[in-house]
């Protein structure tokens, strides 16, 4: 046995495996929950948005990504070097801590692959289908990457200099998730009738499906982040069911008071909202701080989806809402709630620890945030220039799961007019096959 394959603890490598399986799970699970969530004229769309992502950043990450985030620093925290590139330099016996390298590249992976997928929430409908097979790559290297490193990399300066804690992706994944769908949606500008149509999920079984498996998913996100099959885990694990909980709940209890009703896509909304709040903290917080991380999510968040008509940007599927606040909501209260047996030493606000490590929280949350919207803003605008971002208004009125892929997610056809007819598909299909 080599020096290396003793180091490999196969108890934390049997986790570690099963996390990056449900990881990977969760952006079909996304899928569903957007597709839930559109008309009937884009689930589609919305569907292979969220597929091809996995694609389309499995390979950016091989290529470059996973060096460029992961591998040693080379500008003062920015961004790590291409030792990495390709894994061309990393085999089996290679170990990240007790696991394989290999793994630990694959688990991050799915990180990304995620994070590049929540941003099509806010610009369904209406997005050009290849400039989105564009955007992704480039985001993903432009902002994910960099992001990464400053806050996972050796020698990230988010990590190593500033000190603020993330323990799973409160900042890597939804506040930039958040911010970049922000910036994209104003570039993209609001949907046709917004304000006006009512634009209602078409399918909330779909929603709470893909919510379900989501949340499945989120405890290979969070309490796969020990890395290793432990006590932190544990903890990682129970504290993201209760903030999701709580979220649920803080979110179903505005409803009521506010509108009468609790919803199921409030339910969902609400789940959701907690586990990203909890994802940066849940390392970090005891399980009194999990619960009301989770319920402070689902009672903000439950407002801030409102925002929208109040400021005029079109989110489609609040992932400014959810995820930008959510993920604020989640980074700064570990300044408050940041408790020494979690941490090994760091204590919140709460525990006696001043206004330290809220202060760095802070400043990571406005770095990382104004740096996600500056650059997807200005690469929006880029693809915008050169091929167009938004899909053409015929295409956006009729559907883009016909003009686009020449599909229909349903027999009975589009917006509930009946089957669509032969006659009327087929040209379709040939004026897009014609564009192509």
């Amino acid at each position: 046995m080599t020096l290396a394959a003793a180091r490999i603890d196969t108890g934390d490598t049997a986790w570690l495996l099963a996390a990056t399986a449900l990881v990977l799970l969760m952006t079909p699970g996304l899928a569903l929950f957007y597709g839930g969530m559109v008309r009937t004229k884009s689930v589609l769309n919305m569907l292979m948005m969220s597929f091809v992502s996995i694609a389309l950043v499995t390979v950016v990450w091989l290529a470059a990504g996973y060096s460029l985030a992961f591998g040693d620093d080379l500008a003062g925290g920015l961004i790590g070097g291409l030792d990495h590139a390709g894994l061309a330099d990393l085999g089996p016996a290679d170990v990240h801590g007790t696991v394989p390298t290999l793994l630990f590249a694959t688990f991050q992976l799915t990180f990304a692959i995620i994070t590049a997928a929540l941003i099509s929430g806010a610009i369904a409908d209406r997005a050009k289908f290849a400039a989105w097979l564009v955007f992704v790559p480039l985001w993903a290297l432009l902002v994910y990457v960099p992001v990464a490193h400053w806050v996972w990399g050796p020698g990230g300066w988010i990590l190593d200099r500033l000190g603020a804690l993330d323990f799973a992706g409160g900042l890597p994944v939804e506040i930039t998730s958040g911010a970049s769908g922000l910036a994209l949606c104003l570039v993209l500008g609001p949907r046709l009738g917004f304000k006006k149509d009512a634009m209602r999920p078409h399918n909330l079984p779909m929603v709470m499906l893909g919510a379900g498996l989501l949340w499945f998913g989120w405890f290979g996100f969070n309490a796969g982040s020990a890395l290793g099959a432990n006590g932190l885990a544990a903890a990682a694990f129970l504290n993201t069911l209760a903030a999701g909980c709580t979220g649920l709940l803080g979110w179903l209890f505005v409803e009521q008071k506010r509108d009468g009703h609790p919803t199921t896509l409030g339910a969902a909304s609400g789940a959701v909202a907690g586990l990203v709040a909890i994802t940066p903290s849940c390392g970090a917080v005891s399980l009194l701080g999990a619960l009301v991380v989770g319920l402070a999510a689902g009672v903000v968040c439950s407002y801030a989806v409102g925002w929208k008509f109040k400021l005029n940007y079109d989110d489609s599927l609040d992932v400014v809402g959810v995820h930008l606040v959510g993920g604020i909501i989640g980074t700064l209260l570990i300044g408050v709630f940041a408790a020494k047996e979690m941490t090994g030493g760091t204590e919140g606000l709460l525990y006696g620890g001043g206004l330290g490590q809220l202060g760095k929280q802070l400043v990571a949350v406005v770095a990382v945030g104004a740096y996600a919207f500056a650059v997807t803003y200005g690469l929006g605008k880029l693809i915008d220039k050169v091929m167009g971002l938004r899909a053409a208004e015929d295409d956006e009125h009729q559907g883009l799961d016909l003009t686009v892929h020449a599909e229909t997610a349903y027999d009975h056809g589009i917006l509930g007019h009946g089957a669509p007819s032969s006659a009327s598909v087929v040209p379709t299909a040939q004026k897009v096959k014609s564009q192509a």
